[in-house]
Parts: C-alpha cells; structure tokens; sequence
C-alpha cells in the first residue's frame, strides 16, 4: 500500500487548502512536503476562480517544523548545503509569488523552517498559545530559505535580530502587536468561523482586483523600486478597467443607486 501523501491538498471552490500532515513528526517540511507544496501551488494558482491559499497543519501542537533532521543528515558540504537552501528557497518563493493571497493558519507553533513557511505568507492568523520561533540558532545554524529577510520586512531589523539571536518563541498577542500575526483568535474551535470571516472580503474581490492588489505588494517584497511599482499599478489597473467584471460592477452600483 502507498504512504499516504504528507501534504492534504483540498480545493473548495474558490479556497485552495494545503495542510502538512505528519502531526505526529512535528510536521516537518521535508523535501516530499516542500515538492508537493509547490506542486499543488503551480496547479492551481493560476486558475481564474482561485481566490485565497489557506497553509496550516495536522494537529493542534505544531504549525509546521523545520526540515527533516533525518533527511538532512546526509548534507554536509558546501554545494549539497546550498542546494538544500536553494531548493527549500525555490518551494517558498512559490508561496511568496503566488497571484492570490496565502494565509498562514497557526494551528500549532511555527518553528525553524515552519516560521520561514508563516512569514513567506501574506496573512498571519494564530490562535491563543501558539508561538513564531526562528529557533534555527538551537541547532548552529541560519535561516535558509528567505526566511530572515521576510521576518526583517515585517517586524524590523531589531525585533528579528531579538527573535533569531534569542532563539525565542514568540507567543501571539506579542506577534499580534509586532505585526507579524494579522488576527489572533482564543482557542482552536474559534478558527474555523474566524478564518471564514477573515477570507470573505478575499473571496468577494474579482481576480483582477485582486491579482492587481496582490501584485504591488509583491513587487516591494522583491526590492522593486517606486518607479516601477508604479508601472506594476497602472498596469493592472488598465487591465481590471477594460474588463468586464468592472463595467458589470458599475451597472450594479447604477442599478443601487437608482433603487435608493
């Protein structure tokens, strides 16, 4: 009998649900779930319906771990150490790339590799008792797959310095109050319905709309200058206008407004 996949992918109309399920390994990010990851991002991403990515894990303890120590033992040199961060970086940057929003759902900690997978997501959401752990300093070593940078972005030089150079847990009001989580709810029951909630405005918004919101932010991620998210803007703009889920919008605000 085949082993089960360790990645549940699951398509819900416009919700693309990704779950790493091996709760009872920490679910580590091993090279099976880094490839089916990426997979599943590059099937379905580019589908016209897909609205939001919602990433979270098996069980209620961790989120995600880093990599499969049993895995990477056999890593020692140099190249095979670059290779391992350049293919965990490619899965990521996937993520970081996708047209649509991708939500991180913490149901447990996010650890090691796990916080590099919470913060290559656009959207934080964690429950009351989860922590970000850039904790990779336990083991002598660095983040590895952009990681680091994307943790700077969002919460500044110091506090990333304080968390990767402390190797601390970061709990999820503290999270919430550094920007790094965009809504904490108090236990695991209440995340289901919180997450709806959170993703209803996302799955109201057209592609285009929204593909064109996603795409700027994108662009200051990658260190694109002022000039040319401003060209990134216009152009999508000029695509959404010319569309015809925008006219269709207009003729609805015209039919509201002549109600009223």
């Amino acid at each position: 009998m085949a082993e089960p996949s360790p990645l549940r992918v699951e398509r819900d109309g416009a919700i693309l649900r990704l779950t790493v399920d091996r709760p009872e390994r920490h679910n580590p990010l091993s090279m099976a779930v880094l490839g089916a990851l990426r997979e599943a991002l590059l099937r379905h991403a580019h589908d016209p319906a897909l609205r939001c990515v919602l990433v979270t894990g098996a069980g209620e303890r961790y989120f995600a771990a880093g990599g499969d120590v049993h895995e990477l033992e056999s890593v020692r040199s140099d190249d095979d150490a670059r290779l391992m961060s350049d293919r965990g970086r490619t899965v990521l940057d996937t993520v970081r790339d996708c047209p649509v929003p991708v939500l991180a759902v913490l149901n447990g900690d996010a650890i090691g590799g796990g916080s590099e997978l919470a913060v290559a997501c656009d959207f934080r959401l964690m429950r009351e008792g989860t922590h970000i752990g850039f904790i990779h300093g336990k083991l002598a070593i660095t983040s590895a797959w952009g990681g680091g940078p994307d943790l700077a972005s969002l919460v500044g030089p110091a506090r990333a310095l304080r968390m990767m150079s402390r190797c601390e847990l970061v709990p999820a009001q503290t999270a919430l109050a550094w920007g790094l989580a965009d809504l904490v709810v108090p236990d695991a029951a209440a995340m289901p319905a919180a997450v709806d909630e959170f993703i209803a405005p996302i799955l109201r918004q057209t592609r285009a709309a929204l593909t064109g919101a996603v795409e700027q932010t994108r662009a200051l991620r990658r260190g694109e200058s002022y000039r040319e998210r401003r060209e990134i803007e216009q152009r999508h703009f000029v695509r959404a206008w010319v569309h015809e889920d925008h006219w269709a919008a207009v003729e609805r605000f015209k039919t509201r407004k002549r109600g009223a």
